[in-house]
C-alpha cells in the first residue's frame, strides 16, 4: 500500500501545520507583552530592519512581472494545475485572461492581511476547492496590497503579494496550498505581520522547495514594485470582462464577469450566485439575502507610501 498523500491529505496537513505556526506566533506575542523595556527596544529594533529593507526595494528600478501571472493573477485549474504564462516586460502591460464559455472563471483580488479575504476563504475554500478540483470552474487569484497602513511600516500587504508572485513563478502548482496556509497564518491588523523568512516557512510548512531561488525572491522582496503596480491598475482602472468593476476594496470577487456583492463569510449566499451566474450566461443578480461584506478599503494611492 502506497504512503504517498493525496492532494486532499496535503492540504489538510498543510493547514494543521500553519495551524500550529499561527499558534506558536500567538504563543510568542503573548509572552512578547512581558518584555523588559530593553526587550522592546530590541523588538523595535527588528521592525526597523524591516522597513529599511522595504525602502531599500522600494527604490529599485522596475523589473519585469513574475512567470505565470501576465494578467497580474494566476490562473488556478483542474487538480490545481495553474497555467504557464511569460513574464510581463518591466515596460510592458499585464494581458487578461481569455474569457471562456466552458468553464464557470471565478476571480478573486485579495490582500494576505485582510480579515474579510480570510473569512471569505475559510467559508468558501471547500466549494472553490471542489469547483477546480472537477474541472467546472477555474479560480484567477490576482494578489494585491491595500492594507500596508496596518503593518507598522513594515509594507506587509506589499511583501506577502510579492511572495506570492514568487511562489507563482517558481512553484505554480504549488500556488493553492501556499494561498491556503497564509490565511492560516494571518497575522492581525495594526502588526508588523510576518517578516520575510517567516513567510518563507510558510511556504516551506506546505512541501514547496524553497532551494532554487524562491526563498531569495521572498527575501529580497523582489516583486514589490510589481505588486504596488498590480494594487494601482486594479483599484484605479476597469477590470477585463466586467462592466466597470474596480478593486478597489477586498475580497472582490468576480463570477464570469459578474461582481458578487454578498457577505464574504455567507457560503450559501456565494454558492446560489455561482450556479445563477453559470446557469445564466453571467446575467444574473445577487441573492436577495447576500449582506454588504465586511471589505477592506483601497486608500488613495499616496497612503500607500
Amino acid at each position: 500500500m502506497s504512503d504517498k498523500l493525496t492532494k486532499n491529505e496535503r492540504r489538510a496537513q498543510a493547514r494543521e501545520q500553519a495551524r500550529k505556526m499561527q499558534e506558536e506566533r500567538r504563543r510568542k506575542e503573548r509572552l512578547k507583552k512581558g518584555l523588559t523595556v530593553g526587550g522592546i527596544i530590541v523588538a523595535a529594533v527588528a521592525v526597523v530592519a524591516i522597513v529599511a529593507l522595504v525602502i531599500v526595494n522600494s527604490i529599485r528600478p522596475a523589473g519585469p512581472g513574475p512567470e505565470n501571472m501576465a494578467s497580474n493573477g494566476i490562473v488556478i485549474g483542474q487538480d490545481f494545475v495553474a497555467e504557464r504564462t511569460a513574464a510581463t516586460p518591466a515596460d510592458g502591460e499585464p494581458t487578461p485572461t481569455e474569457q471562456r464559455d466552458d468553464v464557470i472563471q471565478i476571480e478573486v483580488y485579495l490582500d494576505y492581511m485582510c480579515p474579510a479575504c480570510k473569512a471569505f476563504e475559510d467559508a468558501n475554500g471547500p466549494v472553490l476547492e471542489q469547483l477546480v478540483t472537477s474541472g467546472a470552474a477555474t479560480v484567477e487569484i490576482h494578489p494585491i496590497s491595500i492594507l500596508d497602513r496596518a503593518s507598522l511600516g513594515t509594507k506587509y500587504s506589499t511583501r506577502a503579494a510579492s511572495a506570492a508572485a514568487c511562489v507563482a513563478e517558481y512553484a505554480p502548482d504549488s500556488f493553492w496550498d501556499f494561498n491556503t496556509a497564509m490565511y492560516a497564518a494571518q497575522p492581525a491588523e495594526n502588526t508588523a505581520g510576518l517578516s520575510n523568512e517567516e513567510i518563507v516557512g510558510v511556504v516551506e510548512s506546505v512541501g514547496i522547495d524553497t532551494s532554487g531561488g524562491l526563498a531569495d525572491c521572498i527575501t529580497e522582496g523582489r516583486f514589490m514594485g510589481w505588486a504596488e503596480d498590480a494594487t494601482v491598475l486594479a483599484g484605479t482602472e476597469p477590470l477585463p470582462g466586467t462592466d466597470g468593476v474596480m478593486a478597489n476594496r477586498t475580497p472582490t470577487v468576480i463570477v464570469n464577469g459578474q461582481l458578487y456583492p454578498g457577505s464574504g463569510a455567507d457560503a450559501a449566499g456565494f454558492q446560489a450566485f455561482v450556479t445563477s451566474v453559470a446557469g445564466q450566461g453571467g446575467e444574473s443578480e445577487a441573492p436577495a439575502e447576500s449582506e454588504a461584506p465586511a471589505e477592506s478599503e483601497t486608500p488613495a494611492p499616496s497612503d500607500e507610501g
